[in-house]
């Protein structure tokens, strides 16, 4: 089972390190999750931010916190605001995604770029999200899904003892979003979309009711 000390220890390796890996790779998810926050507008929190790899892609109409709990991380992303000038970006704050610090309905959007499988308990970590999220806000995902059976699903499960070593989990299937929006007063799924590579991705968005 993963846990803090676990992720924090991999993602202090991973920071150097981070944006070679995955800056490209990941880009065209990133800005179509960037696009649906936009679409929304107003104050977006983005909880896993690591290095800032997103914060110069926000318009300067939105105001952007980021959270992340790997110093190594933050300390990439403020020196990327400083460098890049991103004024935009109010704050980023050292914490963990399962216990955030902030109130109720707090944000227009909450913003999760490949964070719900790197996090030791991922629901938790949702119904923060939901917590913290204004109603009419939008919660928007873009997350690995997992096989749900098949030679797929068996193989993630044979790596998921590697893949947590190196900071993720190889297996989450729909079902547990499914299960975890159904139990989530005042939240509804408006879109699943396909993102590359491999289709294994996907941009997934959650509105919470108005009042």
């Amino acid at each position: 089972m993963m846990n803090s000390t676990q992720v924090l220890r991999s993602y202090a390796l991973w920071a150097p390190l981070y944006d070679k890996v995955f800056g490209r790779l990941f880009a065209g998810p990133r800005r179509a999750a960037i696009d649906a926050a936009e679409r929304v507008g107003g104050r977006v929190l983005e909880v896993g931010v690591g290095t800032g790899l997103s914060l110069g892609l926000y318009s300067r109409r939105v105001r952007v916190t980021g959270i992340d709990i790997s110093r190594p991380m933050l300390d990439q992303a403020r020196a990327r605001v400083a460098a890049e000038g991103l004024r935009h970006v109010e704050t980023l704050l050292e914490m963990d995604a399962a216990h955030l610090a902030f109130p109720d309905n707090h944000f227009d959007v909450v913003m999760l770029q490949y964070v719900v499988n790197t996090v030791p308990d991922p629901e938790a970590t949702l119904a923060e999200a939901a917590r913290v999220l204004r109603p009419g806000g939008e919660i928007v995902i873009v997350n690995r899904i997992g096989a749900e059976g098949g030679p797929r699903r068996a193989v993630e499960r044979a790596l998921m003892p590697v893949t947590e070593r190196l900071g993720w989990r190889a297996e989450f299937p729909w079902d547990r979003f499914e299960r975890w929006c159904a139990a989530t007063p005042g939240l509804r799924l408006v879109e699943r979309r396909p993102m590359p590579p491999f289709g294994h991705f996907a941009l997934i968005r959650f509105a919470k009711a108005p009042v």
